[in-house]
């Protein structure tokens, strides 16, 4: 079927008090498990290309761009693509010719009138490209003297009045929210602030967006789900998926040079994993 839209997805999420799952790809293997898990379970799904993803394949976008929209073409399940954690303002004017419906541009780096100023600017010219887009906000800078804390690192927290501010000023579509998810863990030991997320639903009139979700357990992922959490990202999940798979199996075959062999394993997992984490957002 064709490309999806992102918007629409999530629309579709809020309007059934569930949330839709959003995979960060690296490789065409990827894109294929992807696909494959979300059609095991009957889903909807969103393929997310970052932006260090693109500098992985050489600063080079279309090429996974182009292998996703085909998976997708293919696919028989809606699969929206959507460009993550967006800071480059070149990557992000290749969006809408590489088939992305969406995009995250990412100044949450910045102290908050940087972030407001850039966010808003960006948010503007997707707008008129016919792009959703999605901003994140953690704790703003200034306070006290101290730099602003990143929205990723562990302690960040989005507060609620300042992000109804931020969104109504910067027109974002939809906003990540730091509520204690933290990118790259390889454990899946966080803990949510949930009366935070409650709060936050609550100051909000635009979906909520959960970063950093592959180092939080079943429990803690189905009570975002059911608190307000529309969007739900995963990407370290899958790699340590993929990677466990190809270690065992080039373990068990030291001899093994046909990398066809450890690919289908690592396929395989990524496959497995992406369809047990969207049985669990499903639950939420």
């Amino acid at each position: 079927m064709p490309l999806a839209a992102t918007g629409e997805l999530v629309t579709w999420a809020a309007t059934e008090r569930t949330a839709v799952a959003a995979f960060n790809i690296i490789t065409l293997e990827h894109v294929e498990a992807v696909v494959a898990g979300a059609e095991s379970v009957n889903a909807p799904v969103i393929l997310q290309v970052s932006e260090n993803a693109v500098k992985f394949r050489g600063g080079r976008l279309l090429p996974l761009a182009r292998a996703a929209t085909a998976a997708a073409e293919q696919a028989s399940v809606p699969v929206a693509l959507h460009l993550d954690h967006v800071q480059s303002d070149g990557l992000l004017r290749q969006a809408p010719d590489a088939g992305f419906s969406s995009v995250m541009y990412d100044a949450s780096r910045l102290p908050y009138a940087e972030n407001l100023t850039a966010t808003r600017t960006a948010v503007q010219w997707a707008h008129d490209q016919g792009l959703w887009i999605e901003a994140e906000l953690g704790e703003v800078g200034g306070k006290n003297g101290r730099p602003p804390l990143d929205a990723h690192a562990p302690a960040a927290r989005t507060d609620p009045a300042e992000a109804r501010a931020f969104v109504a000023d910067s027109g974002v579509d939809a906003l990540a929210v730091a509520i204690g998810s933290v990118h790259a863990m390889t454990t899946r030991t966080a803990a949510l602030d949930h009366d935070l997320l409650k709060r936050l639903a609550s100051a909000l009139d635009v979906p909520l967006v959960l970063h950093g979700s592959s180092g939080l357990p079943d429990t803690e992922l189905t009570t975002a789900v059911t608190g307000g959490i529309t969007k739900v990202n995963f990407g370290t999940a899958l790699n340590l998926a993929m990677t466990g798979a190809i270690r065992d199996f080039l373990i068990a075959h030291p001899k093994a040079v046909d990398s066809r062999a450890y690919l289908t394993v690592a396929r395989e997992a990524v496959t497995e994993e992406v369809a047990r984490i969207m049985r669990v957002v499903r639950a939420g």
